[in-house]
């Protein structure tokens, strides 16, 4: 069975094959603290086998309850194995549950020695205890005033965490881009989405401006919003640069936007994206410059200054002399390829030849020619022998 892709809760239940699980996290099998994706084993109500849940979690512990939502698959060496698309924690429900929550490592402070002690004290009350009262924890045998800071600190935490979780779902934001978001942000999260969801097609990999918008939508971030027209011209030059292209000229790049920006409730205007553009160009979050032809040429700065540095470098090997000893090139030359036991085309040993003598060099050809081959005999260095 194939993996669909990330699906928001509105998608879920389009998607035949989704169910919903409840259990009890038993351990991590494996846990990547860069994309939050996870490998658990779960344990089900009325069920004597251990299941193993797969997807992206923000920060999930043994002893957690969760709520998933997925569907299943057979991965052929591990076997039946659940899918996350989504899932909410929810509160365990009974002493054992409570007890290995606390004790995971999840709350720093607690370990399973004092877990057990919290909830031999509390009972089922332990978490409403230590959501509302939490100073109460001075009732349990070895916990000091400094050590229910730590707790109260870490419990703060664990509930920031949840609730990122929950407005981010609750918008249509996947599990997967949901954790990305908090690890870049942590506890402002909320406010970066909810001020400006494009600044996540900056700064996190994965998430480019199509999704940025389609967050945009779901907080109700307007269609003529500056932050969608600025972030909309990153996009379009960015395109741009995939087909191998720089900058583009600002009458190309004000049509792509428009046929980018256009939505049923909204039509941008020439004269609303040339102001957007002048503006960036103030605050140098965009390069313009004229060519000979008098047209504006748009840049990512990236790109511009990539350009000048490679213009510079250019400028500098020209200005620098090369000498050669052309004689020793063509010895080196049938040296290397009789030790080698390889024959360049005539062609070949003329490119190896000038890349000798000139100051700079463009090798070009169409596929199959042998530019690699000639490139890596320009590059290999002799043996100190022939030196």
């Amino acid at each position: 069975m194939s993996t669909p892709p990330n699906l928001s809760p509105q998608q879920v239940s389009a998607f035949p094959q989704h169910e919903t699980i409840t259990g009890v996290v038993e351990r991590l099998t494996f846990y990547s603290a860069e994309s939050g994706y996870t490998v658990a084993r779960l344990t089900r109500p009325r069920s004597n086998e251990l299941t193993t849940i797969v997807g992206s979690f923000a920060n999930i512990q043994p002893g957690q309850t969760l709520q998933l939502i997925g569907f299943w698959r057979d991965h052929p060496q591990f076997g039946p194995q659940f899918q996350v698309v989504n899932y909410k924690e929810t509160k365990p429900a009974t002493l054992t549950g409570i007890e290995k929550y606390l004790g995971s490592g999840l709350i720093k402070g607690v370990g399973p020695v004092t877990a057990k002690r919290i909830v031999a004290h509390f009972g089922l009350e332990t978490l409403d205890i230590i959501e509302n009262q939490i100073e109460r924890l001075i009732e349990v045998q070895g916990i000091a005033k400094k050590r229910i800071t730590l707790i109260k600190n870490a419990w703060l935490t664990q509930k920031a965490i949840k609730e990122v979780m929950v407005f981010l779902q609750g918008h249509g934001v996947s599990t997967t881009y949901a954790v990305k978001i908090y690890k870049q942000y942590k506890d402002e999260a909320i406010a970066t989405v909810t001020h400006n969801p494009y600044q996540l097609a900056a700064d996190i990999y994965g998430i480019g401006f199509l999704t940025a918008d389609k967050i945009a939508r779901n907080i109700g971030i307007a269609p003529d919003s500056e932050f969608r027209y600025r972030a909309g011209i990153i996009h379009c030059l960015s395109e741009a640069a995939e087909d191998g292209h720089c900058y583009l000229p600002q009458s190309e790049l004000t049509e792509s936007v428009i046929k980018l920006l256009t939505a049923e409730s909204h039509q941008p205007t020439e004269e609303a994206v040339a102001i957007i553009i002048k503006d960036m160009a103030l605050a140098e979050d965009l390069i313009r410059e004229r060519d000979e032809e008098k047209r504006l040429l748009c840049y990512k700065p990236t790109y511009f200054h990539t350009e000048q540095n490679l213009a510079q470098l250019i400028r500098q090997r020209l200005e620098n002399p090369v000498g050669t000893d052309i004689e020793r090139v063509r010895d080196w030359i049938e040296r290397f390829t009789a030790s080698r036991k390889i024959q360049l085309s005539e062609q070949q040993r003329q490119a190896v030849e000038t890349a000798a003598y000139s100051k700079i060099m463009i090798l070009t050809g169409g596929p199959g020619v042998g530019k690699t081959f000639t490139t890596h005999t320009i590059v290999s260095p002799a043996p100190a022998r022939w030196r």
